[in-house]
């Protein structure tokens, strides 16, 4: 099976590559922005018919929150139209995709975990702009798709949440953390390797929609102060207002998902959010992230 990963040099994408020995029976091709650009449609056809590619996990994104409020057509390119794109290509062509969207296509009200079906009500940009990738990839409705939502996602590649606290707890004496926001944070590779086991199950007539986080919640004040109690640095987390927190773009006060429907579909074990945390801060990270090079 020829699988083609989009956005390889994210989170997810990396942590894609990470697994690739333990997967010998995909053939992967990585490729980022540089190597291909989803948004160009014959230029993504070439592709998929050169390379035979059976399919597509769309991890590309443009995931800076704040910054998509000053951005709205560079956000709505890639979240949007460069989906609309591989959702049409995926039905021409007869292939599996899986989309990643976002817990940010809610607006936070509820006080019950987001189900699938439940009502979408973005509150910045960023969530305009990948609710409109979900819609353009529903109406198009390729046969063995998938939109996985998740959240709060962190790895040992990239810019995130448990990284910057890891820096800041060795740079301060204390750091102040938004308490009222509540979700679960996603390692990146409990959602990778989800993902590859999920691959030659997939089978629907249509687009299904599922929630992927890992188990339990807590708020971002409860998530650093875990972070800092594994490592034990010498460290005050201050819980703050979403208010006195000053950003450009409207979180979700609440944006946990429920995951019931992924978790029986593929028969999945979800770890617990705090348990991933551990395994991820707890080993040796490597010098050096995965140099996905084949692709071209």
């Amino acid at each position: 099976m020829n699988v083609l990963i989009t956005g390889a040099k994210g989170q997810l994408g990396l942590e894609l590559a990470s697994l690739e020995s333990k997967f010998p029976n995909f053939i992967f091709f990585f490729a980022d922005k540089s190597l291909l650009n989803i948004a160009d449609f014959k230029e993504v056809e070439s592709y998929i018919s050169k390379n035979k590619i059976d399919v597509i996990v769309n991890c590309a994104a443009y995931t800076n929150v704040d910054k998509a409020e000053d951005e709205p057509e560079m956000a709505n390119e890639v979240n949007h139209l460069a989906v609309k794109n591989l959702g049409e290509i995926a039905k021409k062509h007869h292939i599996k995709l899986i989309h990643l969207s976002t817990d940010y296509v809610f607006d936070g009200n509820s006080s019950i975990p987001y189900a699938e079906t439940d009502n979408r009500n973005p509150k910045n940009a960023y969530g305009i702009s990948k609710l409109k990738g979900e819609k353009a990839l529903l109406e198009i409705n390729p046969k063995n798709s998938i939109i996985i939502r998740t959240s709060w996602l962190y790895s040992e590649f990239g810019n995130n949440f448990v990284k910057s606290i890891l820096k800041l707890s060795k740079e301060k004496e204390s750091i102040s953390v938004v308490s009222d926001q509540i979700g679960s944070p996603t390692y990146a590779k409990d959602l990778a390797a989800a993902i590859l086991k999920m691959l030659p199950m997939i089978k629907c007539e249509g687009v299904e929609i599922y929630h992927y986080a890992n188990k339990g919640q807590c708020s971002w004040f409860q998530f650093a102060s875990a972070i800092i109690e594994i490592v034990q640095h010498n460290c005050e987390v201050l819980p703050i207002s979403s208010e006195s927190f000053k950003s450009k773009a409207k979180r979700p006060k609440y944006s946990l998902l429920n995951t019931e429907k992924i978790a029986q579909v593929f028969n999945l074990e979800i770890p617990n959010w705090e348990d991933s945390l551990k395994e991820f801060i707890k080993p040796p990270n490597p010098q050096n992230p995965p140099n996905p090079q084949r692709g071209n």
